[in-house]
């Protein structure tokens, strides 16, 4: 007997996976593929359009091979974000690499830009900043490139995917995916022809923008999957995190934890960011936007990997477990990599130590990096605090680095707040499959998947001292900050 059950695809930064999730929100089965990046130059970052397709087709293979017998009854997608490619209209053949939410390349065209003046007027209309993170100047990088006479089509990684599964049927995104691009009028939810043409990107390339929970076609032409299975729902990966906690109401957020992190807190309406955060489309179902405030943190757990090869250590858990041993602010570490995103938003920071003394141990750096984490996070939450018009609720984190307790516990005591450790860690592709049940009416609405059965741990905060730490924090910020570092974007 064959159980019903949504096929979700998480593609992410490092990794496709696939779940399978069943009518009452468990999960029946996983598969993972990794897909690989590169890095051309100092600074760029990107990754291949064909190798992100066949590992998601990887991921669906072991996913189902893992599992039971299902009947697939919509397929839904959530996926890494600000990351875009360009394909030719007529073949599907990529036009150029998939450049990064990562990857610096544009650095100075954004310089530019911001030089002009153009940042109130783009942030008015989109929530976002001028930075290289986010795709408008990507995408006429992209199209510079195009041999002429192409037809182009332009997308985020939600596009790529629908179009791939649908055999080029279908150009579309979803809302919040369009949110992302800095070239969607968030207020009036429609491509905008003054960013169109401010960021040099012809509205004729773009998808179709459609409801998060909605109609992406029918797979068509799909290795190990039938023709005809509805795409249901498309979305970021981060807005799904936050759609699969169950964060309904204003002032609930969450905290994804990866390479970088993406803090959310949902928003009653739309609200123009003041500064340090930006705002977004969380999610929109049924021609309505639900709105979030939202800081990006180019890199988070990026950072522990690289100190426990520095230090010698043989993987990340003993870097966790060393820095558990160390001091908090007896150094100072910023994990400026590829420069900062926010609340920050400084593209030519570079990472650092400071106030390292005779006294300094390798606990106290290993405890500085795993700090960073929370110091970032707190001054994301602040800038969030100031200008939400909601206090904050229910947090949730979720990520790998979630089901660290060490890590967890210092979020919590930087932020004086409960954090909910979710038992699952698949809460992106548990987003998407919600949404993709509640396009194809397996959930009634929103109350029914907020009660489905969600396992997990809250970590109450216990009072440490943290003025000192911060102030060590701050230091290193402003020393990291400091003109005349480098570019890296060419």
């Amino acid at each position: 007997m064959t159980t019903p059950a949504i096929l979700a695809i998480d593609q992410g930064t490092t990794n496709s996976k696939a779940v399978l999730v069943s009518a009452s929100g468990e999960i029946l089965a996983r598969g993972a593929a990794a897909v690989g990046i590169e890095h051309p130059r100092p600074g760029w970052v990107e990754q291949s359009p064909k190798r992100l397709w066949d590992s998601v087709l990887e991921a669906i293979a072991a996913c189902l091979a893992a599992g039971p017998e299902v009947e697939i009854l919509g397929l839904a997608i959530s996926n890494q974000r600000e990351s875009v490619t360009a394909w030719d209209a007529a073949t599907g053949e990529p036009l150029g690499p998939v450049v990064s939410w990562q990857c610096r390349r544009t650095a100075p065209d954004c310089a530019r830009l911001n030089a002009a003046g153009h940042a109130e007027q783009v942030s008015a209309l989109t929530g976002l900043p001028i930075d290289p993170m986010f795709p408008g100047p990507k995408m006429k990088w992209l199209l510079d490139r195009v041999p002429r006479g192409r037809a182009v089509r332009l997308g985020t990684i939600d596009s790529w995917l629908i179009h791939c599964f649908t055999g080029g049927a279908v150009h579309a995104c979803d809302a919040a995916n369009a949110a992302r691009s800095q070239l969607f009028d968030l207020g009036r939810q429609v491509w905008s022809a003054e960013l169109s043409e401010l960021f040099g990107v012809p509205l004729d390339c773009l998808p179709e923008v459609r409801d998060s929970a909605g109609d992406f076609g029918v797979t068509r032409g799909v290795p190990g999957l039938p023709d005809g299975v509805p795409v249901r729902a498309a979305i970021g990966d981060s807005h799904a995190a936050l759609f699969g906690h169950g964060a309904f109401r204003p002032g609930d957020g969450k905290i994804t934890f990866g390479t970088g992190s993406s803090v959310m807190t949902t928003l009653p309406g739309f609200i123009a960011p003041k500064s340090g955060i930006t705002t977004t489309i969380a999610w929109a179902i049924g021609g309505k936007a639900t709105y979030a405030f939202e800081g990006n943190i180019l890199v988070s757990a990026a950072s522990l990997p690289w100190m426990a090869e520095m230090l010698g250590l043989p993987d990340v858990q003993a870097l966790v477990e060393l820095a558990a041993t160390g001091t908090s602010g007896a150094a100072g570490f910023v994990p400026a990599f590829v420069g900062l995103g926010a609340p920050y938003w400084a593209s030519d920071a570079r990472a650092l130590f400071s106030g390292i003394t005779f006294n300094t141990t390798r606990a106290d750096l290993a405890r500085a990096v795993t700090d960073s984490i929370a110091f970032q996070v707190h001054d994301v939450f602040a800038a969030m605090s100031a200008q939400s018009p909601s206090p904050l609720g229910a947090l949730y984190v979720d990520g790998g680095p979630s089901r660290n307790d060490f890590l967890m516990r210092c979020v919590a005591e930087m932020l004086a707040h409960p954090i909910i450790q979710r038992d699952a860690a698949e809460a992106s592709a548990l987003g998407a499959a919600y949404l993709a049940g509640l396009s194809l009416g397996l959930w009634p609405d929103l109350d029914a998947i907020a009660a489905l059965p969600r396992a997990g741990t809250t970590i109450t905060p216990g009072g440490a001292e943290t003025a000192g730490p911060l102030a060590v924090w701050r230091d290193a910020i402003a020393r990291s900050t400091l003109p005349g570092a480098p570019d890296t974007g060419e």
